[in-house]
């Protein structure tokens, strides 16, 4: 079994004196682990850094098997967010949260989007925004998606601005005011369609809280799971920002 791909790392960890276990989000094959020969060595060390982009032949006996990788580097995200705070923990978030899909499934639709985000991540007016539409992006591969094209009670496509933190679908100010207490508020970038005007801290919080309710209420508490760390510091670093 043999074929060869690109992604990006999700994951590295030793194995032995010298190899390491790589996982990656790659474009066709999906979450993919491998064995790496000489990944702690000096030379690869660079390479094996989360959220870098690679080329990878993976090669096994059977498919079921673990596997060897090769690795050759496309673009190093890592080394690029290394100076920002934020940026840095904005793709140590990514990569976490990616390893939510589920094995060797393919995802390629949010695999373009991770690159997407990632070739912002040095741009904090953007790439924040960028990162909740990603997280959108994940619960439609988990299986989860929201419906924020249309009112769940009236059907209109105007004037959405609330989401029911029960059903996951989008609620007119009309429909919602009753009501809106209870509502999650949603933010224009996130709507269907294009969204015009600036997108503020505040909406990339609304939005985070958002994605971050759904993931937690649909993925990782049925699995016995808590939101990783890394994601409350990122949106804590991203609400520090001034605009």
């Amino acid at each position: 079994m043999q074929w060869s791909d690109e992604g990006l790392i999700l994951s590295v960890r030793p194995h032995g004196e010298t190899a390491a276990i790589v996982e990656l989000l790659t474009a066709t094959n999906g979450r993919h682990a491998g064995l790496v020969h000489g990944g702690r060595s000096r030379r690869l060390r660079p390479v094996l850094q989360l959220g870098n982009h690679v080329d990878v032949t993976w090669k096994a006996r059977l498919s079921e098997n673990l596997g060897h990788m090769a690795l050759e580097l496309r673009r190093g995200y890592a080394a690029e967010a290394m100076a920002d705070a934020t940026a840095l923990a904005g793709l140590s978030t990514i990569t976490t949260m990616a390893r939510l899909l589920p094995e060797r499934e393919p995802h390629a639709s949010l695999y373009e989007v991770s690159l997407f985000v990632l070739s912002f991540i040095d741009d904090p007016s953007v790439w924040p925004a960028l990162y909740a539409r990603w997280e959108l992006g994940l619960l439609e591969g988990l299986g989860f998606g929201l419906d924020l094209e249309t009112c769940a009670s009236t059907g209109t496509r105007d004037n959405l601005i609330y989401v029911s933190p029960r059903s996951g679908r989008a609620v007119s100010a009309e429909a919602g005011e009753p009501y809106k207490e209870r509502l999650m508020t949603l933010p224009g970038f996130l709507r269907g369609g294009a969204s015009s005007g600036e997108v503020t801290v505040d909406d990339v919080r609304d939005g985070l809280r958002l994605t971050g309710h759904f993931l937690e209420e649909r993925v990782l508490t049925p699995a016995g799971q808590t939101m990783p760390d890394v994601r409350g510091r990122m949106i804590d670093l991203i609400s520090r920002q001034k605009r």
